[in-house]
């Protein structure tokens, strides 16, 4: 793109945008169009930019889809093709290109400069692409183009591992390799050097039920191994004591370490149903490549909000939240609420509650009183409401939940998991009976403090202690090849 650039109207030089340079422009034109910031967030507006550009959308395309513009419309943010038509108009008057503009500008580099696609068809006889299952639609195109001339193109891919969707990623790309390249030689890379026999046998079997698929047998020549037992339970919290009660016994029967058991699981939200197993069983743990369940920032935001409820004296939790979503309560004014409390010594809620009296400006003064109110209203629950019910409240009036389910980046869907297992877990609380079939109370009070007993527990960090590894499948990798 530095040596064509200039064919295409940027010039040679052009200033790459990071991801944060690239959001604060989306942040400028929401203002500049006095959008409401509570539905154009800049993170969401730019995801959505993000995907067009990897789907080969222009900005004018964008706005005459229709099945995309009915979901902006949902979304209640109507006019982010309006947006993606000034971001994009902004950047070229700027010189400017983002990350995802760099594959977007490339393509359309190759189709509207004929003699930009021979130079580039002709400077690249052999191409080579790994992670092929893991490709979007914008290096699927360019590839194609790149390659039409020499047809020398290897790919290495999987597609029983294709995992990014969410990021644009299409698995057809594979799928239609051999559609595409009519004479292609296959290659299999079947044998294993990792696996049992028996772990393989099963990994076939659910291979197998993939619709649409590269027909392939896994293969080893490792032992037969343990036989893989399959566990049904009706819950997750059912499922992290089978594994808790499992742990203990082995140690007992066999005289095992902590050390010597290593729980995985698929997501980091799933860790919090072993954590507090373990927990209850006095069983030391650790959580290699994350942190503990109850310490993720969306888990204890979303814990402050269920304190400050029960406690309103809580100032730790009432800073936490009082700005979480931004309701425009900034940092100013919350230093003006601490102060005030100290020297008046009286609670930061009842400054709150009295923030007239203390010197707020007009639009503060709304956001607190807003704020206030929807304290009290959740607060008005806890007679009549078990802690489940509260909590799916406060989820849907703070809109955490939207939020957080609305962000498609890795570490957004990552978040939004956490805060359903989280929800799930005040859910199970509320429906579990006690072993003679009689429910405990299931206040919200009760259930807060049954978690914070549960999370007192200290937790080494040392990784060469004697306490059992927790860690995604994913991690487990990455771990094992340090």
């Amino acid at each position: 793109m530095r040596s064509d650039a200039d064919k295409i109207g940027y010039p040679r030089d052009f200033t790459i945008y990071d991801a944060d340079d690239a959001k604060s422009v989306v942040k400028t034109i929401i203002n500049e169009l006095n959008l409401d910031d509570k539905h154009y967030k800049p993170n969401l507006v730019y995801n959505r930019i993000s995907a067009a550009k990897n789907s080969l959308m222009s900005p004018e395309n964008y706005q005459h889809d229709y099945y995309i513009t009915q979901e902006d419309m949902r979304a209640n943010r109507p006019m982010t093709g309006k947006i993606y038509d000034m971001y994009a108009k902004r950047c070229f008057k700027n010189g400017a290109m983002d990350f995802d503009d760099l594959l977007y500008k490339f393509y359309v580099l190759l189709k509207t400069v004929p003699e930009a696609l021979t130079k580039y068809q002709h400077k690249f006889k052999y191409i080579m692409i790994d992670e092929y299952q893991d490709t979007n639609p914008a290096q699927y195109e360019i590839i194609k183009l790149l390659g039409a001339v020499h047809e020398n193109i290897c790919v290495v891919g999987d597609d029983a591992q294709s995992i990014y969707s969410f990021r644009g990623a299409t698995i057809q790309n594979i799928l239609q390799f051999e559609k595409d390249y009519t004479d292609a030689h296959v290659v299999k890379l079947e044998q294993n050097y990792r696996c049992t026999k028996s772990i393989l046998s099963v990994a076939n079997e659910v291979i197998s039920k993939n619709k649409g698929q590269i027909e392939k047998t896994l293969w080893t020549d490792n032992t037969e191994g343990e036989k893989i037992r399959l566990v049904r339970t009706m819950t997750d919290n059912e499922e992290g004591k089978y594994v808790a009660d499992t742990v203990a016994e082995q140690k007992l029967r066999n005289h095992y370490a902590n050390r010597d058991f290593a729980i995985l699981y698929r997501t980091n939200a799933q860790s919090r149903a072993m954590e507090e197993s373990l927990r209850r069983l006095a069983i030391p743990y650790r959580i290699f490549g994350g942190i503990s369940f109850y310490q993720r920032k969306e888990v204890k935001d979303f814990l402050a909000y269920l304190r400050i409820i029960i406690n309103a004296r809580d100032e730790e939790s009432l800073k936490r939240i009082i700005n979480y979503p931004i309701r425009g309560i900034g940092k100013t004014s919350i230093d003006r609420a601490v102060l005030a409390s100290n020297e008046n010594n009286i609670t930061m809620w009842e400054v709150l509650e009295r923030a007239r009296e203390f010197g707020f400006k007009a639009g503060t003064l709304e956001a607190i009183d807003n704020f206030v109110l929807m304290i009290r209203s959740f607060r008005s629950m806890l007679e009549k409401s078990n802690a489940y019910d509260v909590a799916v409240q406060v989820g849907k009036s703070t809109n955490i939940v939207k939020e957080l389910f609305n962000d498609k980046t890795t570490e957004g869907l990552a978040r939004y998991e956490n805060v359903q297992e989280l929800l799930n877990s005040i859910k199970e609380f509320t429906e579990t009976p006690t072993e003679d079939g009689e429910l405990l109370e299931k206040s919200l009070g009760a259930y807060l403090q049954q978690i914070t007993l549960l999370t007192d527990a200290d937790q080494g960090n040392d990784e060469d202690s004697d306490v059992v590894k927790l860690m995604t499948i994913h991690a487990r990798k990455a771990w094992s090849s340090r």
